[in-house]
């Protein structure tokens, strides 16, 4: 059997290039036991990976030029030496940008498609649903009645949390790039307000939509969008701070009209509990829960979830590119063939 990968071939420096990758064949090696053969269905595409493609220091080991593009994906046994995984099953498991891989069945879950298509476990029943789960109410702990903010909410994880903003009866405003992305989150997704940051009145916009302030802010992008919602922070107001992917591809220090001064008056004189997190640091406690309560809200429709899917392996590189500078609406997937 053999399996083609993208793999890392250079360290991109601002957006990835098409000469940062390349598309090798190779043989696989032979089962050993313990072992599953897997063929990929759906690769997920996310914004940490950019983050992994770089030698700066990151909360986690950056990949070394010729490994596979990591990430989670969605699979099918076609092989297997243990008794609890056979082949048509699908599981959970982090191959990357590959089409089939051998790994150690103690790393894949089995994956129920009656309980859920099973794409979701690569998004709003996944990572990025777990994310916005345990940021907003770890983090955010938003309160009846509260204003919550999320930027890139058109995306896996802002759309979530607005979600399940509105299930703790808190008021929800969306962020997002272009009139159709604003229209989803309001007409298909339930927010209370929707803004478009390309708008040239989005600073009065904002305003507009947060007349008591903002209580809570659900950090995925920074940059101005992040300094403009900063500034209408209430007293003791809560920023879970996930991602700042305005950044990512940056070659050198962002502008900022606020400036690290002026963040640190604002963290002083209004109290704000500023925190960092790596979704991972939830795992050992939240996901029990996560996985009870999310199933059911998406079950009872309180929260619904968008799929980007891309098909084929050689179209990944591009969709990437497209992740980062905002062009999917909600959880991106490459769709391998059967």
């Amino acid at each position: 059997m053999q399996t083609t990968q993208i793999r890392l071939a250079a360290y991109p420096e601002g957006e990835p290039k098409d000469s940062d990758f390349e598309t090798v064949t190779v043989d696989l090696p032979e089962l050993q036991e313990g072992e599953v053969l897997l063929k990929a269905r759906y690769l997920s595409l996310d914004p940490y990976m950019r983050g992994r493609m770089s030698r700066a220091r990151s909360y986690a080991a950056p990949l070394e030029i010729g490994d596979v593009v990591l990430g989670q994906t969605v699979c099918e046994v076609v092989e297997s030496t243990v008794d609890n995984r056979r082949p048509g099953d699908l599981v959970l498991a982090f191959t990357g940008w590959q089409t089939h891989a051998v790994v150690d069945a103690r790393h894949v879950r089995r994956l129920d498609p009656e309980a859920a298509p099973p794409s979701t476990a690569l998004g709003v029943l996944g990572m990025p649903g777990f994310t916005a789960y345990a940021g907003l109410l770890e983090i955010g702990r938003p309160a009846e009645g509260e204003t919550v903010v999320v930027a890139a909410a058109a995306g896996p994880v802002g759309s979530a949390v607005g979600q399940i903003a509105k299930v703790k009866g808190a008021r929800a405003v969306g962020i997002a790039g272009g009139e159709e992305k604003v229209r989803l989150l309001t007409d298909e997704l339930g927010f209370d307000v929707a803004l478009d940051h390309r708008s040239p009145t989005f600073a009065d916009d904002l305003k507009a939509a947060t007349p008591d302030g903002v209580d809570v802010y659900f950090e995925n992008v920074a940059g101005p969008v992040g300094e403009a919602v900063l500034r209408r922070m209430n007293t003791y107001g809560r920023v879970p701070v996930c991602g700042l992917v305005a950044n990512y591809n940056a070659t050198s220090a962002p502008d900022s009209a606020l400036g690290f001064p002026g963040f640190m008056n604002l963290v002083l004189t209004r109290s704000l509990t500023v925190r960092g997190f790596i979704q991972d640091e939830f795992v050992p406690t939240h996901t029990e829960d996560f996985r009870r309560e999310m199933t059911q809200w998406v079950a009872d429709g309180s929260v619904r979830y968008l799929e980007d899917v891309v098909d084929g392996l050689e179209n990944a590189v591009e969709a990437f590119r497209g992740l980062l500078s905002g062009r999917n609406v909600g959880k991106l997937l490459v769709r391998l063939p059967d």
